[in-house]
């Protein structure tokens, strides 16, 4: 069955409810979870394919996991050293971030190892983690291309590095963090611009000391984790299809629940707000270190503006849903410098070009970006048609939101990743207004 999306033109979004948890952070707490020395408990983790890659992964590594059950998972702690020769391959699936910070967490082991994913992981760039864990002693290899399988060699020994990154990458900065707790001496990475902090304030949560100054974050080699007890914020890159949906659909009013607030990851809320969106912030608190709050949600006048450069990397993943808000608006949307997404599950500037074309809507895709005239003061932007989703759960999802503004149905073919990051995404969108369903589109 090659399952897809039928999505009926038109409608609101109404109403409460609550998306699935942070997939960044479910990530994290079983990495960090694992390393740790007594037992950490996890509520809200994000029971989607990923998150579910990584809790295997660590399962093969000889660690007891308990769960998932309704959100909890209990992870047994085996200590910073502790972990166990795998007996074959490590799938991560389609978990591009598990990946890379296995990496890191991987370089200083003891044992070799050998990370491999599903045929989209498979073409994505590894290199740039790599080499920064080279300079710090660890024997990475990857295909010629540089892409995975990832064969990681026994560590003999990592030695810490003060490391300035090109590129600003959440992922990298984690990689080098995590691989930073083997190695001997100090570990900093100093990142060009601001990205996910999710990895030092976890680090920090399990005990690890940690130093943050400026672009400049760093720690030293050998402490030790002491488990904890995590709430899992529910994920703002999932929150972000109904931000835009409410946005863009006439008469909508919809409360998003317990979304993950981190200020390194709200540029959804910004840029959106900078658009004209009404997105009202409820009853502000913090969560096991990290700021959580109700977000509030309704219909508004969206207007085209030129995306700040420094808003860029805070809203990597939720461009395809923000291109969706472009071509609602009024007048012209410029983005530059989102180059990033050209290497993610799909390329995704050219996905969505794509995407939006076969809707009625042609857009001017670049090489870092891309330029949306609006079509805001049409009360129906979009004509309807069939989507190529390619695989990715980001482009099938800001696709079936962009039918709330549609003429006619939205069909968006090769939508099973959606499980990977947002399980019940057709569940939550139905009761919230969407006419969505699955089907066969063969």
């Amino acid at each position: 069955m090659a399952i897809g999306f039928e999505v009926a033109g038109g409608g609101r979004l109404v109403g409460r409810l609550r998306v699935p948890g942070d997939k960044s952070i479910s990530h994290r707490s079983m990495m960090l979870g694992a390393l740790a020395e007594g037992v950490t408990r996890v509520s809200g983790f994000l029971e989607g394919a990923d998150a579910l890659s990584t809790m295997n992964v660590f399962r093969a590594m000889g660690v007891t996991i308990e769960g998932p059950q309704a959100g909890r998972v209990t992870v047994h702690g085996v200590g910073l050293h502790g972990l166990r020769a795998p007996s074959g391959d490590l799938d991560c699936g389609n978990a591009g971030t598990a990946m890379r910070l296995l990496m890191g967490l991987l370089a200083g082991q003891r044992f070799g190892s050998v990370l491999i994913g599903d045929e989209s992981l498979s073409r994505r760039p590894m290199r740039r983690v790599a080499e920064p864990l080279s300079r710090m002693g660890a024997r990475i290899e990857t295909s010629p291309s540089g892409t995975p399988p990832v064969r990681i060699l026994p560590a003999v020994r990592l030695q810490g590095i003060d490391y300035t990154m090109p590129v600003a990458s959440a992922q990298v900065k984690s990689a080098v963090l995590l691989a930073g707790l083997y190695a001997e001496g100090e570990t900093a990475v100093t990142e060009p611009a601001p990205t996910r902090d999710h990895t030092e304030r976890m680090l920090a949560g399990f005990g690890v000391a940690v130093q943050r100054e400026g672009a400049r974050v760093a720690l030293r080699g050998g402490q030790a984790l002491r488990a904890t007890t995590l709430d899992v914020p529910a994920d703002i890159s999932s929150a972000a299809f109904f931000l835009v949906g409410a946005s863009i659909a006439p008469g909508s009013d919809l409360v998003l629940e317990h979304v993950g607030m981190n200020p390194t990851r709200t540029g959804i809320v910004d840029i959106l707000r900078l658009m004209g969106a009404d997105i009202t912030v409820l009853a502000p608190r913090e969560v096991g270190g990290e700021p959580v709050a109700d977000l509030r949600v309704r219909s508004a006048t969206l207007r085209g503006i030129a995306v700040p450069p420094e808003l860029v990397p805070l809203a990597i993943d939720e461009f395809p849903a923000l291109f969706v808000a472009a071509a609602c608006a009024e007048g012209r949307t410029v983005v530059t410098g989102a180059e990033e997404l050209r290497v993610k599950e799909s390329d995704r500037i050219a996905a969505m070009a794509d995407g939006l074309a076969a809707v009625g809507m042609p857009v001017q895709p670049t090489p870092d970006g891309m330029i949306i005239a609006g079509r805001g003061g049409e009360a129906l932007p979009f004509a309807g048609g069939v989507v190529e989703s390619l695989g990715d759960h980001r482009i099938a999802m800001s696709m079936a939101i962009a039918a709330l503004r549609s003429r006619m149905p939205v069909r968006v073919r090769d939508t099973a990743n959606v499980a990977t990051s947002f399980p019940g995404f057709t569940a939550l969108a139905t009761g919230a207004g969407l006419g969505i369903a699955e089907t066969d589109l063969g």
